[in-house]
């Protein structure tokens, strides 16, 4: 019994340590110029709002919503610091104030996609970071919204990337487990 339970545990482990090492080795890419309704930043790391802004600029998305803004940035501080012209701030460019963590991003961003009647939608973040902000805008966006990812390259850490596989692990086990 112990020796098989020792197998078990073991064999579980291996597939752990593959999956960390599929993880970290195949980080997600930048997106290309398709087009989208709206793009959506999830603060919190270098080049995510640049990013962002980037894609209006361009003309790949319309809209902006940047996630998880700390409430005491005013809206003419962050048009300033990104060089945002008013015009484009005005039309263009929403704060959220809501998000704190991930999940909060997604349900912030879910809210937003709703009452901009936004059908397709640009995720940037860092590209430790897409799958888990991905796993839960998937969980909470409504029915029918595209999501393009759009990943900022960075230079994880080994022990950022382990924090990260294991947070998307367990937020994928509890969707699982979620009932339907």
């Amino acid at each position: 019994m112990a020796r098989t339970l020792g197998r078990f545990f073991g064999f579980i482990v291996l597939i752990w340590a593959l999956g960390f090492v599929l993880f970290a080795v195949n980080l997600p890419q930048p997106a290309g110029e398709e087009r989208t309704d709206g793009v959506v930043v999830l603060t919190g790391g270098a080049g995510r709002i640049e990013r962002g802004l980037e894609a209006v600029k361009r003309g790949w998305s319309r809209r902006l919503l940047v996630s998880g803004v700390d409430r005491s940035v005013k809206p003419y501080e962050f048009a300033i610091e990104y060089r945002v012209r008013p015009a484009r701030m005005a039309c263009c460019v929403t704060l959220g104030y809501q998000a704190m963590d991930t999940q909060s991003n997604a349900l912030e961003t879910a809210e937003w996609l709703r009452r901009q009647r936004v059908e397709s939608v640009r995720l940037v973040t860092s590209d430790w970071h897409m799958r888990r902000a991905r796993l839960e805008l998937d969980r909470l966006a409504p029915p029918g919204v595209t999501i393009v990812a759009d990943a900022v390259p960075t230079r994880p850490s080994l022990s950022t990337l382990f924090r990260e596989y294991n947070k998307y692990l367990a937020r994928s086990l509890a969707a699982a487990l979620r009932p339907q």
